[in-house]
């Protein structure tokens, strides 16, 4: 049977197990021989990695062709508008390739989010928000990318959500075993 491990990915770690440069690595967390990542996460950004050691369960989770939702939260810079929500929520033109429609709300600060360190940086004359963030691909850099482009660059960012998978329970750098079940895969409503 599959093995499915959920991770919440520290803020400055690789996700990867080895790194030549003296980087902090998926191995100082999850001491378990034979799972590699399905998807990946940025070093800067942090939350849920699914880690598995079947290949077809990390082919559902992390091709985009079978629209497995990933939910992320960001905490951007400057107030959202009407008209960066739409485009978000649109499909946005980065240059080499246009995003999927994706769902994008403004959301409060989450009351359970634990410090990050080091901490992201704060203008006293520039507002931040916080958008909860619906996509249902994963391309380089995509949620940094889409919020700069309509103007509000990413400061935090945290996948919370991969599918029926929750980070709900786990703090920086806790792992838990996971159902791998069925991936189920739906049309973007």
């Amino acid at each position: 049977m599959a093995r499915l491990i959920l991770l919440n990915k520290p803020y400055g770690v690789l996700c990867q197990f080895s790194d030549g440069q003296g980087r902090a690595t998926l191995k100082e967390y999850v001491p378990v021989a034979g799972v590699y990542a399905a998807g990946r996460l940025d070093a800067d950004s942090e939350g849920l990695l699914a880690l598995t050691d079947d290949g077809s369960l990390q082919h559902r989770i992390a091709d985009p062709r079978h629209k497995l939702a990933k939910r992320y939260l960001a905490q951007v810079e400057g107030t959202p508008t009407d008209e960066a929500l739409a485009r978000l929520r649109g499909g946005v033109e980065l240059g080499d390739f246009v995003t999927r429609p994706c769902a994008v709300k403004e959301v409060p600060a989450p009351e359970w989010l634990w410090p990050r360190n080091p901490p992201i940086r704060v203008r006293l004359s520039v507002p931040t928000a916080w958008l909860e963030i619906v996509l249902r691909e994963g391309k380089n850099r995509q949620v940094r990318r889409m919020t700069a482009k309509v103007g509000l660059p990413t400061l935090r960012l945290i996948r919370v959500t991969i599918g029926e998978w929750t980070l709900d329970g786990l703090l920086p750098g806790q792992w838990r075993e996971g159902k791998p079940g069925a991936v189920k895969s739906a049309s973007f409503a």
